[in-house]
């Protein structure tokens, strides 16, 4: 467990395994200073590592998500002095570096505003989900430099090409709802269900297993700038990996899995993980089948009544 303090982020871990990383300068919409990228750079590197840590969330206090860089802080106050402008860049990339293959599944949980430099981590993190309200903006071509910290090359990469020269040339705000069409974040909600819904994908991700859910997460972001041949080579390897890391478990989870559907029918794929997927406790161990492991049996068609003449 993660127990020191931090001035410009509050980490609350819950006993589920669900850790809440909270953006925490209100004051400033959140906006990103050197200070909050060192913290936030040793907060997410830790809680890698952390065994209270399953899942983590970001979010923002306040009335945003993050208002981008600090201009003040990030910008102005380091102009001129090349070892804090150097510290501030190596640190910030907590939210692409660290952030892309991270071995934790991670949620963004957008409120309020995203801006400018928070599309990093918007993008960045596994899955994003946003209120209906949120405004986001590229607003860095109104005050004179381009989407610049990989932003540029995130948005294209994530959006249609259209999209992202739209919005970061006009810099024309746009809302959650936006956002899920052009497939920026996963999808948006009503403000009042913003925590609920993603609570809800929270604990799906946690009933899987950990080591597949890792690897399946590292294939996806990997293997989008391989050839062919290099992506098969990769998956071949992950698949092994997974293997490895689950015998550390007492299973193998490509065999369990199997075994659970085609022996003992304790669980249907298409609705649920095998039993003991996020546990170890397979049924061979005393798991319970899941309800949804049972098939409904067809009931006997009724026969035609015979018309009368």
């Amino acid at each position: 467990m993660l127990k020191k303090k931090f001035s410009c982020v509050k980490v609350d871990q819950q006993k589920d395994g669900i850790t809440w990383v909270i953006f925490n300068r209100p004051e400033k919409r959140n906006a990103m200073s050197p200070t909050f990228h060192a913290e936030m750079m040793e907060i997410m590197k830790s809680l890698e590592t952390d065994p209270d840590t399953k899942l983590v969330i970001l979010t923002g206090a306040g009335t945003a998500y993050s208002a981008g860089q600090d201009l003040k802080e990030y910008f102005r106050e380091t102009d001129g002095n090349n070892a804090a402008k150097a510290a501030a860049g190596a640190n910030s990339r907590w939210r692409s570096d660290v952030l892309w293959m991270y071995n934790k599944p991670t949620i963004a949980m957008i409120n309020g505003f995203c801006i400018g430099g928070a599309f990093t981590h918007c993008i960045c993190s596994d899955f994003a989900i946003a209120a209906h309200d949120v405004t986001f903006s590229l607003s860095e071509v109104n005050w004179g430099i381009l989407p610049g910290g990989m932003v540029s090359k995130m948005m294209s990469d994530t959006v249609r090409p259209r999209d992202a020269m739209f919005y970061a040339a006009t810099g024309r705000p746009f809302n959650g709802k936006k956002a899920a069409e052009i497939g920026l974040i996963n999808f948006s909600v009503a403000k009042k269900d913003l925590k609920r819904e993603t609570l809800k994908l929270a604990r799906e991700l946690l009933e899987k297993n950990p080591n597949v859910l890792r690897g399946t997460k590292h294939a996806i972001r990997a293997t989008q700038t391989m050839s062919w041949r290099a992506a098969a080579d990769y998956l071949a390897a992950k698949q092994a990996e997974i293997k490895m890391r689950d015998a550390a478990r007492g299973h193998d989870s490509y065999k369990e899995g199997i075994r659970q559907f085609i022996d003992e029918k304790a669980y249907r794929p298409v609705f649920s993980p095998y039993v003991g997927a996020s546990d170890g406790k397979t049924t061979e161990k005393g798991g319970k089948p899941r309800a949804s492991g049972a098939r409904k049996k067809k009931a006997p068609a009724r026969k035609k009544s015979a018309k009368r003449k």
